[in-house]
């Protein structure tokens, strides 16, 4: 299978790179892909250069040109597809129907994947995009069980990409307005959810209050770490009591499931985390890279070494094993 990780930045794709990435993806610095933060992501003269120097180590380079685009500005999202393809990438990954068919039209030899954020998680959904689109992958959303993946790839005629590692979404991807709700600023359009220029953290004698576009999301003791104030994350009182009411603060792990999803057929093995630094890079692409030479040589992985790249120090298999049925 092969290992596809995540680079914000040019020095996050070296690292990837020397950690053992068979793929890369990343994005422009512009609202064309979901993780449009400040700092993070690739001008056009670093995209090209990225691409040349992985292609020179013999790995692929995706562009995710992911998010939906505004009406009144789609020329911006035509010309990220026309500047990727003009830097080389390996494929693109697109959600929007629009977009899919004008890199379609435009560019008919290049790879499109479909994006995550499209949220196809059903073959009649996928056979859509590839009998319309000529789409050669699919990145399926995180709320699939094993047993419903290996359905799925039996029925397609594509290439299946999943997530093994990282923050997860209370939503099926693309289907979330609770930053949007809360800020203005949507993660399905403009890349941002929870975005730092609507975050406030407040200190007080009795500890610290994170808060999103005016809303109070989360309240910390003295001593206990403030985590990022994610409306889906938030602690709030209700008639039942405190605590986390969408989700917990989790991450992904599927590393004791990689040989579940080898014989489900799944093509490719995505690590989410394109807004984490360089140390988080370089161990969880490692990590993954001597799980898979593990699993090809019939041995077991280690697991539990990326505990404190996770959300609340905690791990799940989310969906993968969907135990409340």
């Amino acid at each position: 299978m092969e290992l596809i990780c995540p680079a914000g930045t040019p020095a996050a794709l070296k690292t990837a790179m020397d950690a053992g990435a068979d793929a890369i993806y990343c994005g422009f610095n512009d609202e064309t892909n979901a993780r449009n933060f400040p700092g993070l992501n690739f001008s056009r003269d670093e995209l090209r250069r990225a691409v040349a120097s992985a292609h020179a180590r013999g790995v692929k380079v995706l562009v995710a040109i992911n998010t939906f685009p505004r009406a009144s500005a789609v020329d911006l999202w035509q010309r990220a597809v026309d500047d990727a393809v003009k830097a080389g990438a390996d494929a693109l990954i697109l959600a929007d129907v629009g977009l899919l068919d004008y890199a379609a039209r435009t560019h008919p030899e290049q790879r499109l994947h479909l994006s995550v954020q499209a949220a196809a998680a059903n073959p009649d959904a996928i056979a859509f995009y590839v009998e319309t689109f000529g789409v050669r992958r699919v990145v399926l959303p995180r709320v699939l069980s094993l047993p419903e993946i290996a359905d799925i790839v039996r029925e397609i005629k594509c290439e299946t990409e999943v997530f093994v590692f990282g923050g997860l979404c209370v939503m099926e991807e693309g289907r979330c307005s609770l930053s949007s709700y809360a800020t203005g600023k949507s993660p399905n359009m403009q890349g941002v959810c929870s975005p730092a220029s609507h975050v406030a953290y407040e200190h007080g004698a009795d500890g610290t209050r994170s808060r999103l576009g005016g809303f109070t999301i989360n309240s910390f003791a003295a001593d206990e770490p403030a985590g990022y104030p994610t409306l889906c994350k938030g602690r709030f009182s209700t008639e039942h009591g405190t605590g986390y009411i969408f989700e917990d603060p989790v991450s992904l792990d599927a590393t004791t499931l990689l040989g579940g999803l080898r014989d489900a057929g799944v093509t490719a093995l995505k690590i989410e985390g394109r807004q984490r630094g360089r140390a988080y890079v370089e161990s969880v692409v490692r990590h993954f890279r001597r799980a898979l030479d593990a699993l090809a040589a019939g041995q077991s992985a280690d697991v539990g070494q990326l505990t404190p790249f996770t959300e609340g120090q905690v791990t799940t298999v989310g969906a993968y094993r969907k135990t409340w049925r």
